[in-house]
């Protein structure tokens, strides 16, 4: 079937006949939004006949597929991106120039989908770019969440968090695919009962809702390949209870719409309560389950009863341990629906099952308490005590009698099901997402897996689409390097690796110095629109963002400015280059020590911007709200990046990735990606500093840290965190600061001081800061480093990443 083309007189036509039919007005009179949502309406009208197509040919080949379960989606706006990977800009720039319409005008118009929050979602979302690129079948699976994790606002420095209302305006991308809504049920009983001579269990009294599924289509780059982002929203089987409301009881009649459709309301509800905790158990079932048995039902459409097929034509990814209840759910529905064996069931399963790890924070590693496991849904605890009582059975025999051992590898232990082990034990593949967080998962965490079976585990690093993060985000650089090596790089990164020569090229490092600037240039006009601040684009743009957590250690950024600031006071003498300090970052709701340094970061600011001397080579400004969009703005004028996490705790990293393909210099340690970083530009193109991660392990292990020492015998550290407590950063709250001062000096709760070694690298992190101010000043020198970064990035590509995953773990054949 021909793909129909969209010329720039069909757009036009398509656009007017749409204002027209759906609002009854001219493209004069209609509003941004209005224009919008023409717009990416006839966009979607040219992506529906591709994506039907691919889909009947994926059914006709018979192929594999893959089911990417997250719980999270970072996707960005969709329509900039839509219009790149369909090769449509041009007609559609041109027909819009036509109709007196500016694109940039209402791309702005497209809410940010609050379908994720931060690394792991934006990487999901980059796979399925990816996928689709490379002509990979493939679902991606989640909740549609009515709001995202919350908008940020800052009021008086603090974080305040604000609903994320994003589907107020509903969302021209997705459709409602209601004949493949489905049932989840929670709660209940189990009846056992014998029939036909195999024991058979039955949910009774489970309060049952339906998931219903909406698509958003993912496509390929200039191929014919679309993909599917399928989200699932909660609904009450019972709209309304007609008989409370006719009795007047209003509230109750609505309560158990409400009780079921909060499953979808809110990502990442807050957990600190039993409640919490509860609902996002549910949430993670409800996605699970509901995509489980979607895709049974469609394989059963395809091959029947052949149920042994089922690996060879599915595999579902298990993107970090949310949905590691999929393992259990595919146990219940070939045992109980199906009627499959129970050794059967677990072969199958086993075969379909991979998992990615994406923490070592050990509070990050799922655990739910038994009880409410078996409450909320109990007959996935019966299959997890079974699952459990094999799998220590079987480790019991390669471990006799460590039981110790067995206990930290058991699924159930110690009152709380283990999802990372559950995950582990029960799935053919696991990787880390880095070569230095692969090895740490088989040296430590699951180091007594790794022994039973080291084939299962690899490291696969991870990798950004560089089609939005350079191609769309950074156009004016995108089409510097397509003159300078031509346009191979769209498709093929790694091409990007041809720009290396021209780091020698004076007339070449003078037009990227230009895009640098004029990108700086852009992102000060977004901040002063959006925030009324204003600063000078011959400053230094040092940026961190990413989430807030102590161990990314926004803190020692900070603490290190506030040395500088003392330096700049206290000597007439000091002077640096102009530096401007930008911070994008959400801390969540209940972690209040994470906003109490979003506060602290906003008080320096304050306290700089009132020294005349200071400002004038000092800035610090928090992006307020920091998302998708402003990364895209953000990423091309840095020329810092910021990587500071304590070495081991950050699995990857693919902010770093992004700045980097934008020609921004890493300054970080050597942990997750920045490893492969330092790998691919060399050491004279990165700034590293601070301990190892196996230092890092030592420190911990051996328990002989004292950073009081650090404070008595560094005089700046110690005037700054003196600072903390004299009403300097805050002079109307002088105490404010006192749970900082105290965490890195003695600990909290009986734990350890300064965890994450903010004072035992500062020393570190100071010396390689003055060798980037110098470097920083040769301006060849540093335009060198940035092209040398940008070259080298291509490795980073998300299209090498799931190269890797296919190869190593899903085998499954492109549809080209």
């Amino acid at each position: 079937m021909a793909i129909t083309q969209f010329d720039s007189e069909s757009i036009k036509q398509s656009i007017t006949g749409k204002l027209q039919r759906y609002n009854g007005i001219t493209v004069a009179e209609a509003t941004p939004q209005q224009l919008y949502k023409a717009v990416a309406s006839t966009v979607r009208d040219q992506i529906m006949q591709k994506w039907m197509v691919f889909r009947e040919r994926w059914i006709n080949e018979k192929g594999k597929r893959v089911y990417y379960l997250s719980v999270e989606f970072l996707t960005g706006r969709a329509l900039n991106c839509n219009l790149l990977n369909l090769c449509s800009q041009e007609n559609y720039q041109k027909a819009l120039r036509e109709l007196n319409i500016d694109l940039q005008d209402i791309l702005v118009e497209e809410p940010e989908p609050a379908l994720g929050n931060g690394g792991l979602g934006r990487l999901a979302a980059c796979f399925l770019d990816s996928l689709a690129s490379l002509s990979i079948p493939a679902m991606g699976c989640t909740i549609r969440y009515e709001y995202g994790l919350f908008r940020q606002k800052m009021v008086d420095g603090q974080q305040v968090e604000l609903p994320d209302s994003w589907l107020q305006n509903g969302n021209a991308w997705e459709i409602a695919a209601v004949e493949d809504t489905c049932q989840v049920q929670f709660g209940g009983r189990i009846e056992e009962r014998e029939e036909n001579g195999r024991m058979v269990f039955h949910l009774e009294d489970a309060y049952t809702i339906d998931a219903v599924p909406y698509d958003m289509p993912v496509i390929g780059y200039d191929n014919q390949c679309v993909n599917t982002l399928r989200t699932w929203s909660a609904r009450s089987r019972e709209r309304i209870d007609l008989r409370s409301f006719g009795e007047g009881e209003y509230i109750k009649a609505m309560e158990e719409m409400q009780m079921a459709e909060v499953i979808s309301k809110v990502l990442y509800p807050e957990d600190k309560h039993y409640e919490g905790k509860m609902l996002r158990l549910k949430q993670h079932y409800f996605f699970t389950s509901a995509t489980l048995q979607n895709a049974l039902k469609t394989f059963k459409r395809q091959y029947g009863n052949h149920l042994e097929l089922l690996p060879d034509k599915v595999v579902f990814h298990i993107n970090d341990t949310h949905p590691g209840l999929a393992i259990p759910e595919m146990m219940r529905l070939l045992i109980d629906q199906e009627g499959l064996d129970w050794e059967t069931a677990q072969r199958i399963t086993y075969r379909c099952m991979a998992y990615t790890n994406h923490t070592v924070m050990a509070e990050a590693l799922e655990r739910w308490p038994v009880e409410m496991m078996r409450q909320t849904l109990p007959r996935i605890f019966m299959i997890l005590e079974e699952l459990n009582r094999r799998v220590c059975e079987s480790l019991f025999q390669s471990y006799p009698d460590q039981w110790d051992r067995i206990g930290r590898m058991a699924i159930i232990a110690y009152g709380q099901v283990h999802m990372a082990n559950l995950c582990v034990a029960l799935s053919f593949s696991v990787n880390g997402v880095s070569q230095l967080h692969g090895k740490i998962l088989t040296d430590t965490i699951f180091h007594d897996y790794w022994l039973l079976d080291r084939k299962k585990f690899s490291a696969i690093t991870n990798g950004i689409t560089h089609r939005r993060w350079l191609l769309e985000s950074n156009p004016a650089l995108t089409s510097l390097i397509r003159d300078a090596i031509g346009d191979g790089f769209y498709k093929d990164a790694q091409q990007l690796e041809r720009l290396k020569p021209l780091a020698e090229d004076g007339a070449f490092r003078d037009r990227f110095d230009q895009v640098k600037r004029s990108n700086k240039e852009r992102l000060r006009k977004l901040i002063h629109q959006r925030q009324n601040i204003d600063f000078d684009i011959n400053f230094i743009f040092d940026v961190q963002a990413k989430r807030l957590h102590e161990y990314k250690r926004q803190l020692l950024n900070a603490l290190h400015i506030q040395v500088l600031y003392n330096r700049l006071v206290d000597d007439p003498g000091f002077s640096m280059p102009p530096r401007l300090f930008l911070f994008g970052a959400k801390a969540a709701p209940g972690y209040w020590r994470a906003k109490l340094i979003i506060r602290y970061i906003n008080a320096l600011s304050t306290l700089i911007e009132k020294h005349p001397r200071a400002r004038q080579m000092l800035k610090v400004v928090y992006l307020e709200n920091y998302d998708v969009s402003t990364a895209e703005v953000l990423m091309p004028a840095a020329e810092i990046s910021q990587q500071l996490s304590t070495a081991g705790k950050e699995a990857s990293g693919t902010g770093n990735m992004k700045f980097m393909m934008n020609g921004a210099v890493t300054l970080g340690t050597m942990d997750g990606a920045n490893v492969e970083i330092y790998e691919q530009v060399g050491a004279e193109n990165i700034y590293i500093f601070g301990m190892r991660a196996d230092t890092v392990e030592s420190m911990y292990r051996e328990g002989i840290y004292n950073p009081m020492s650090i404070y008595e015998t560094n005089f700046e550290i110690r005037k700054a965190m003196n600072q903390w407590l004299d009403g300097t950063v805050f002079p109307s709250e002088p105490l404010a600061m006192q749970d900082l001062y105290h965490m890195l000096l003695q600990g909290d709760h009986g734990g350890m001081a300064d965890p994450y070694f903010v004072l035992k690298d500062f020393g570190s992190y100071s010396m390689a800061n003055r060798r980037i101010v110098e470097d920083y000043q040769d301006r060849q020198k540093w335009l060198r480093m940035a092209v040398i970064n940008t070259a080298m990035s291509g490795y980073f590509s998300s299209d090498r990443t799931i190269r890797e995953y296919n190869e190593k773990i899903w085998h499954i054949d492109p549809i080209l």
